[in-house]
């Protein structure tokens, strides 16, 4: 049934990373309400939801880029993208 995508592990751990991210923001905010909203230094008023959001956002693109100029493997994008979103959700 699931045979139309190439379900890889590494594919799974992505959408697994993804999914089990969002429901710790969703733990989170139950636990905690309102988003501990917070400007950082890109000026907007974001909230644990929009710096999980320009986190993943950021990593496809550093993944994107990486994979464009400079191709395989990927354990430097990797470590980009760690580094982004630590920089996220603690800065902006």
């Amino acid at each position: 049934m699931l045979g139309w995508m190439a379900w890889t592990w590494p594919t799974a751990l992505v959408f697994i990373g993804i999914f089990s991210a969002m429901g710790i923001i969703t733990v989170l905010e139950i636990k905690r309400p309102g988003g501990d909203e917070r400007k950082g230094v890109l000026g907007l008023v974001t909230t644990r939801g929009d710096r999980l959001f320009i986190t993943l956002l950021g990593a496809v693109y550093i993944f994107l880029a990486w994979l464009g100029l400079i191709g395989m493997p990927l354990w430097g994008p990797l470590a980009l993208s760690i580094a982004w979103g630590v920089f996220c959700f603690l800065k902006v």
